[in-house]
């Protein structure tokens, strides 16, 4: 069974985890489209952050910012490689819903790429209500990115 829990910014294979995502994220993205948030970021009181894991081995993590009272954006969601199609994007993402929901949030939203090396995030969230939407707040339109929200 997974388990997810809050926090996890203290742990070195979090940090190692995170560290690949950021970079893997600005390898693939062209510059200046890439929004992945550095641990910095993940460490401001208004993230939420999570990490998945089952028998000590680290799964996967993920995130949610408040950006308004009742929205909230969906950041920092990696699966490590052992781990994918194994169920655990998808046990996160459903974390991350009932978790802002649990904090009074109404909506969440996220941005990510809208080329084929993200094509499974883009179908992970489909698969879980989020419907593809205009540029959310802090976003500008950029043909790199898609943007998707549902309620909660």
């Amino acid at each position: 069974m997974i388990n997810i829990f809050e926090g996890g910014l203290d742990d070195e294979q979090v940090l190692a985890l995170l560290n690949y995502h950021f970079k893997k994220c600005h390898e693939v993205t062209p510059v200046g489209s890439a929004h992945v948030f550095d641990v910095t970021k993940l460490q401001d009181p208004s993230v939420h952050f999570y990490s998945a894991w089952l028998d000590g081995a680290l799964l996967g993590v993920g995130a949610f910012k408040v950006i308004e009272p009742e929205h909230g954006e969906v950041k920092s969601m990696h699966t490590s490689e052992d781990a994918r199609r194994k169920g655990v994007g998808s046990a996160l993402v459903e974390h991350i819903i009932r978790e802002a929901k649990a904090h009074g949030l109404k909506r969440l939203s996220l941005e990510t790429g809208s080329f084929d090396f993200f094509k499974p995030a883009v179908a992970l969230y489909r698969k879980h209500g989020f419907e593809f939407c205009g540029p959310i707040r802090g976003y500008k339109a950029d043909p790199n990115s898609v943007f998707l929200t549902r309620e909660v």
